[in-house]
């Protein structure tokens, strides 16, 4: 796989291969993915015009272009910030799920307070794995908060307004993170782009939220 993949268009190639994402974004089934360690200036250009440039993006270099319908299998690599567990987990073989990578991930995400465990939806992941291909980057995802039980929920209510009585947390649906190297910025143009379930944007404590519950944003 190619480590570096350099975009080079002008204004009105980038205007066209623009709208040409917003037709690929209507079909949810779509997703574009390129693997890549870092993108160069370019990236960052494109970043700038907004969520319809970062599909821009993703279909100019063909090669690197792939959808979630593609059998392929979907990685993840995870560290929680918390428990100080990493995780590589390849949750989907190309063919369908792989349960007991599912496990795996059900774990890490687990409530580690109150050292509870939930099945987290499986679109979350697919989620997450979509993101970062938007994003261009393998890096591993930060993670802050996965799955969260009832009395941690209320716990945390107690002592922010920005905790939800009825969080997607709470359902194993949601989840709060950063990527290193990565603008929580871009993070959510990317994420926004995406048109999938809920985004927020948290610049102040350094994360942002997904969850695959209906489509909305803060």
């Amino acid at each position: 796989m190619p480590g570096n993949i350099s975009v080079v268009a002008s204004d009105s190639e980038l205007i066209l291969a623009s709208r040409k994402a917003e037709k690929v974004y209507n079909d949810s089934l779509t997703v574009d993915l390129i693997i890549m360690d870092k993108f160069d200036a370019n990236r960052r250009r494109l970043l700038a015009l907004g969520g319809a440039a970062l599909g821009a993006a993703a279909i100019l270099p063909a090669p690197a272009f792939a959808t979630l319908s593609t059998p392929r299998p979907r990685i993840l690599t995870l560290n929680n910030l918390h428990t100080g567990e990493s995780l590589r987990a390849e949750f989907f073989d190309g063919r369908g799920y792989i349960q007991d990578e599912l496990a795996r991930l059900n774990h890490f995400f687990r409530d580690y307070r109150a050292n509870k465990i939930k099945s987290i939806d499986p679109n979350l992941f697919d989620h997450l794995y979509r993101l970062q291909g938007l994003l261009g980057t393998n890096k591993p995802v930060q993670l802050i908060s996965g799955y969260r039980s009832l009395d941690t929920n209320d716990e945390l209510r107690a002592r922010s307004r920005g905790v939800a009585k009825h969080s997607y947390h709470t359902k194993g649906q949601a989840m709060d993170f950063h990527i290193e190297g990565i603008s929580l910025s871009n993070i959510r143009k990317a994420a926004l782009s995406m048109r999938a379930g809920g985004v927020g944007y948290y610049p102040r404590s350094n994360f942002v939220h997904i969850d695959t519950g209906p489509v909305r944003h803060w």
